[in-house]
């Protein structure tokens, strides 16, 4: 007899869960539920589009409702929402939000994707300018269409992480003087404030303006914020990009267990509390790949790694999850800034002996054309040369750098052993020693001997 699936969600982890377990089980019926009117789109490619550096909308849509219903055999349900889930009978009450009535599903398995939704301030005032935030489609356009009818000349984004600092970059591509506002002591709070300081000055010098150390106090009438510490800003809108919160209400109200850090509770096969009932990507706590502690990682990788280990598990053929890096990688403007593993502040926040190697070279031969600077900072331990993790920002080359050093991390090499990863060598690609290679090099004086 075939098993009945449900999954709750299908943007990007609930609709590649469906597509694994599909992948793996031709027979079993899976009903995809979305309360939107959108599936299955590239969130990341957002700031892109609404810089006009992406043309064309529909390319970041995967599939349509359609689609997926012909192609993969799901029985794909668009504005429909999870109400409540039963365990005991294991069924869940769903709302059809186009015409306002409730019905029952039973489920044999039941897959929470439900994503996150933007922290949205506490601000006084807040209704009194255009304000925006981007997460969803929905959010998109709403933005997109205030760009093109209202043409402003001045945006304020509230939050310098990575998609303020992507959305810094497409709306100077307009012509609007933009302003960050960041409550940390720099942009991009997850990697080293000296290699954040890098980034600060490239969005100077291209014009974005930076306001640390400080926060959105208030909205003053007539197109001003006032931060924090009384200074006021000039602004037609603001984009409240502040971080995330886990959309877990509907596993809290049905008992199962949130982690300290705010997503569900799964163990490493993605189940919750309930075996019958699992949850994947940005609702979801996981761990950390370094040291096991509770991770919550909002990004597409973990989102579709989960994805596989869950569909494996509930096929019959587990793989565990073994951890998270929280590898990330922005472009802004000329440069590219990548982070992997734990930096200094969470280091010195868990108490981890560590010393950094850093080095600064070019991204290929110096004497071939067009040769750009590359900035690397790893961590690891003194005694032991454990790799903890690092930071890489250039204007070339730099996702090649940080992957090298995720999969050493991953694959349990110590920082002398970078040293030994034999890379690609010519002239237009990199050095006899690549990058790595020389930090390996650099960090083999501060080992503790």
């Amino acid at each position: 007899m075939s098993k009945k699936i449900i999954v709750i969600g299908a943007v990007g982890g609930g609709a590649t869960t469906a597509s694994q377990i599909r992948k793996l089980d031709d027979k079993a019926e899976i009903i995809l539920l979305e309360r939107t009117s959108y599936l299955s789109y590239g969130a990341c490619g957002m700031p892109y589009y609404l810089g006009e550096v992406i043309q064309d909308r529909e390319d970041l849509f995967a599939y349509t409702p359609e689609k997926l219903q012909t192609k993969k055999n799901f029985d794909v349900r668009m504005q429909h929402e999870a109400i409540k889930i039963d365990r005991k009978k294991k069924s869940l009450q769903i709302k059809d939000l186009t015409n306002n009535e409730e019905y029952e599903e039973t489920y044999d398995a039941l897959i929470i994707a439900t994503g996150a939704s933007p922290f949205i301030p506490d601000i006084h005032g807040l209704d009194q300018i255009p304000s925006f935030t981007l997460r969803t489609v929905e959010d998109m356009d709403r933005l997109k269409n205030y760009l093109e009818t209202e043409k402003p000349s001045a945006g304020a984004i509230i939050g310098g992480g990575f998609i303020g600092v992507e959305m810094a970059e497409n709306l100077t591509h307009l012509g609007i003087q933009t302003s960050i506002v960041e409550r940390s002591n720099h942009v991009l709070s997850v990697i080293d404030e000296e290699t954040a300081l890098k980034v600060q000055q490239h969005l100077t010098d291209k014009g974005v303006k930076l306001y640390l150390k400080n926060g959105l106090h208030k909205i003053i009438p007539e197109t001003k914020i006032q931060l924090d510490n009384g200074e006021t800003i000039e602004t037609d809108f603001i984009l409240l990009a502040v971080g995330i919160k886990p959309n877990t209400k509907l596993a809290l109200d049905s008992g199962l267990t949130v982690g300290e850090s705010g997503g569900i509770s799964v163990n490493e096969f993605m189940q919750t509390d309930d075996s019958s009932i699992y949850a994947v990507g940005d609702a979801v706590e996981s761990f950390d790949l370094i040291d096991g502690s509770p991770k919550q990682v909002p990004l597409a990788w973990p989102a579709h790694r989960q994805s596989y280990i869950l569909a494996k598990h509930l096929t019959g053929s587990p793989v565990a999850f073994k951890g998270m890096l929280g590898s990330a990688i922005a472009k802004v403007f000329d440069l590219t800034i990548a982070s992997t593993g734990l930096g200094e502040k969470e280091l010195a926040e868990r108490k981890i002996k560590y010393k950094t190697a850093v080095h600064e070279g070019k991204s290929h031969a110096g004497y071939y054309p067009d040769s750009k600077d590359v900035y690397v900072r790893v961590h690891f331990c003194p005694d032991t040369g454990k790799l903890f993790g690092g930071n890489v920002v250039g204007g070339e080359g730099v996702d090649k750098q940080i992957d090298v050093l995720s999969t050493a991390i991953t694959g349990g090499l110590t920082v002398i052993q970078l040293q030994e990863i034999e890379t690609c060598y010519a002239p237009p690609f990199s050095s006899p020693k690549g990058l790595m290679n020389m930090i390996g090099y650099k960090a083999e004086k501060l080992m503790n001997s």
